[in-house]
């Protein structure tokens, strides 16, 4: 097979058509309401008639972005859905997250193909520890962050109070563009900070439909709200003398952040939400290459590879790639190169993906995401790419894993079927599969981020490949690379060992950190490093 030609298009024509993208993540705690407000806003561009919620009554739904019947049992993401929809003359991307702290690798990943995020806080918990180490992640990468204080609706905290806490925690000036009429659990509305008017909302049944609004001048307000509103006024001008009112370089550099008050699963707030993003989020800009050379949005296709998952579609069990696209314009057929391997890839099979629904792609253009479809030789990590000359992005980076455990086929005569699902784990990075010499290859060593990774593991090669698994807990909470295997032979001992990764890398485990200083102060010569982005 040879690579076909790059797909060529004119270059304002890419141009234009990435000024229309938006694409951004949610980010949140567990709870916080991540999933139905990603329902909410698909609700609001008219994507869904009705929305469901994760923890409705019985018959009722659940959002669309939770495919996978673990997600649906326990009310939690845990995988990453990629939505998208046209909003005016907007196209919005959506990448709906995972918020358990367990699967901060796989929302990491996710974050890499965003252009901005909205950080979700919970009215009455505010900043909580999942969502502060999802900040930090976007902090480092730049990522300007939009906040959407939600369930408004409940009793919680002052407002003035979590905007407090935004400057105070995380160094991040809040600018509210709306402020609540009335105390968290007793929502009339919002003030609209922009032109001064009061926004009152009206409830639908069970909120699955988009809620109702009325809008008011100062004077209309105060005759309806009365103190309510002479309140949220005096703490709006509050807000603008302490320097609170809204700068858009400051969004745009990430030091400060638009923040909203609303009610996802009432949609209350959520089209404030919506036409925030549309008006203000960045759009794509050109993608640094492994030379630190930017890639022009212009340029021939290219394309970088977030995620791999399996089994969204029961009767197919066919193997999904999410690629962002960076550069140039992408057509179904078209045949890339695997920067990795430089071998062709072909995409005959190319998918709008909305949750578990699917739809086929014929083009798209920077910032939007494609789902390549019989993507088995695909990696999280990889470049596509069209033409001349080769690009390449950087890699993701594996965190540091802190369980481990050793997995073994229930049923030995499952054994192929165990073999199978490991490698399909292992190259969706649903764990991190680790090769250990004291226990040979049918006995792979699984390592998570969080315990309730090797839950997932382990459920899916029951339901999906039939093979029931045991797992054996190892004792080691710490881990390091290993560069060179010349002092292997002191690591492989009594609370140590030395385990090699599906990607190749050596890995030294040890029992507790006591166990790596004294294995440091004993053997000073071994060179041990810590793993990009580290937990430990």
């Amino acid at each position: 097979m040879t690579t076909a030609g790059p797909v060529t298009a004119p270059s304002a024509d890419v141009l234009r058509e990435a000024d229309r993208r938006r694409t951004f993540a949610v980010i949140s705690h567990p709870d916080a309401g991540k999933s139905t407000l990603t329902e909410a806003l698909a609700l609001h561009a008219r994507v869904i008639s009705e929305a469901g919620a994760v923890h409705g009554k019985a018959g009722r739904r659940g959002v669309v972005s939770d495919w996978m019947e673990m997600e649906k049992a326990r009310g939690i993401s845990i995988t990453s859905a990629a939505l998208q929809f046209a909003y005016g003359d907007a196209v919005v991307n959506l990448l709906d997250t995972p918020g358990h702290a367990d699967f901060s690798e796989d929302t990491y990943r996710v974050l890499s193909a965003v252009d901005s995020a909205v950080m979700l806080l919970d009215a009455a918990k505010g900043l909580e520890p999942q969502t502060l180490k999802l900040f930090d992640v976007c902090r480092h990468r730049g990522i300007p962050v939009i906040t959407f204080v939600n369930k408004w609706d409940r009793p919680g905290r002052d407002a003035l109070e979590l905007c407090d806490e935004l400057v105070e925690r995380i160094g991040l000036q809040p600018m509210p563009l709306t402020w609540p009429v009335g105390a968290a659990g007793d929502f009339r509305g919002v003030l609209d900070r922009r032109d001064g008017h009061f926004i009152r909302y009206s409830r639908t049944v069970g909120g699955a439909t988009a809620a109702g609004e009325q809008r008011l001048d100062p004077d209309g307000a105060h005759a309806e709200e009365g103190d309510g509103w002479t309140r949220a006024v005096e703490e709006s001008d509050l807000l603008a003398a302490s320097g609170g009112d809204f700068d858009l370089e400051r969004f745009l550099d990430a030091s400060a952040t638009p923040v909203l008050f609303g009610s996802a699963v009432l949609n209350f707030g959520v089209r404030h939400l919506l036409d925030l993003l549309v008006e203000l989020a960045p759009r794509p800009t050109p993608r640094i290459d492994v030379r630190t050379l930017p890639r022009p949005l212009d340029a021939p296709f290219s394309a970088f590879v977030f995620k791999v998952q399996t089994g969204m579609d029961p009767a197919h069990r066919d193997q999904v790639a999410f690629a962002r696209v960076c550069s140039g314009v992408f057509e179904r057929g078209m045949v890339v190169t695997n920067a990795t391997t430089g071998k062709p890839f072909a995409t005959k099979y190319a998918q709008q993906v909305f949750g578990q629904q699917r739809s086929t792609l014929d083009t798209a253009y920077p910032g939007d995401v494609i789902g390549l479809v019989n993507a088995t030789a695909l990696h999280v990590g990889d470049t596509l790419f069209a033409g001349r000359p080769p690009v390449r992005f950087p890699g993701l980076p594996s965190f540091a894993p802190a369980h481990f455990a050793v997995a073994r086929p229930a049923d030995l005569s499952r054994a192929k079927q165990f073999r199978r699902g490991i490698e399909q784990l292992a190259s969706e990075g649903v764990v991190q599969v680790l090769r250990s010499d004291r226990r040979g290859d049918g006995t792979p060593v699984f390592a998570a981020v969080g315990p309730m990774q090797f839950e997932v593991a382990t459920h899916r090669l029951d339901a999906e490949f039939k093979s029931p698994v045991r797992l054996e807990r190892l004792p080691y909470t710490v881990v390091r690379r290993l560069p060179d295997l010349d002092h292997r032979g002191v690591l492989d001992s009594r609370g140590h060992e030395v385990v090699t990764r599906a990607d190749g890398t050596h890995l030294a485990l040890f029992t507790d950190s006591t166990a790596l200083a004294v294995l440091r102060r004993l053997h000073p010569e071994v060179v041990l490093e810590p793993l990009v982005a580290g937990t430990d």
